[in-house]
């Protein structure tokens, strides 16, 4: 795991943390697939709340802080723990063995990732990069072993979370492969800004590139631009300025992926 600054959590001293030695990353050519993001609520209509699962774990919790760019773990770090996004948004990415990168996942607060460890992944099999500064709490795997099988609920419950995000990668695979470049940009877009979650959606989302983008939908950064300029010009999206430069995103995009 790369070098978060960690801070005290409840039942931890900050004499008792430890940061590690970044692993390198080398600079790949990338291929990206949509972002993604846990559901708020589950079908049952029980709301999954991180936090009263979070607050059962006593040791093996570590409450750290990532700048943007800084990764949070780098694949083929070992896997022996599982990690909670508490604030920012992180990027999962894979390289291959012939050095292209694919963004498997862009994941806003609330989000559980590295879970792989728990189904006795030796190996990070991707990337975990903040995109933006991030507050991330480490989960020991035997800490979040001993608490799933100690709170029956909770841990009913948080494997349907993981569920429910399963169905969500499977939508991304068919709106990758039967939808236009154009729908997959507006929806793309529309997850970023968080549309839908509890009626609430950002004002403003992190500065991505063109080039990114295109590596999100899966196509060029001519189509790209060509989209955004005509998203732009019809309302349903604003640049931000400042030193960010963020994207307003407004939900009048919708319309672009239900009717278009």
């Amino acid at each position: 795991m790369s070098g978060g600054a960690p801070v005290a959590s409840p039942r931890e001293s900050k004499g008792s943390t430890k940061i590690a030695v970044p692993v390198p990353v080398h600079q790949k050519s990338r291929r990206t697939r949509n972002s993604t993001r846990p559901p708020p609520a589950l079908k049952n209509g029980r709301k999954f709340d991180p936090q009263e699962f979070l607050d059962t774990i006593g040791e093996g919790r570590k409450a750290l802080l990532f700048p943007k760019k800084q990764s949070v773990f780098t694949q083929g770090d070992p896997a022996d723990a599982v990690f909670y996004l508490q604030t920012g948004k992180v990027r999962l990415t894979v390289v291959s063995k012939n050095g292209k990168e694919a963004t498997i996942g862009i994941l806003s607060e609330g989000s559980f990732f590295g879970e792989g460890s728990l189904a006795g992944q030796p190996l990070r099999m991707g990337t975990a990069t903040a995109m933006t500064d991030c507050a991330v709490l480490r989960i020991e795997k035997k800490a979040m072993v001993d608490t799933l099988h100690r709170e029956n609920t909770l841990s009913d419950l948080f494997v349907a979370f993981l569920l429910t995000r399963n169905i969500k990668y499977e939508e991304d695979l068919v709106d990758q492969l039967f939808n236009s470049s154009k729908k997959r940009l507006a929806r793309v877009l529309l997850m970023l800004a968080h549309f839908g979650k509890e009626g609430i959606s950002e004002s403003v989302i992190p500065k991505l590139s063109q080039e990114t983008l295109a590596e999100m939908v899966g196509t060029t950064r001519s189509r790209v631009s060509f989209f955004m300029n005509r998203f732009r010009k019809l309302g349903f999206i604003n640049y931000a300025g400042g030193v960010e430069g963020g994207l307003q995103v407004h939900s009048s995009l919708l319309n672009v992926v239900l009717h278009d």
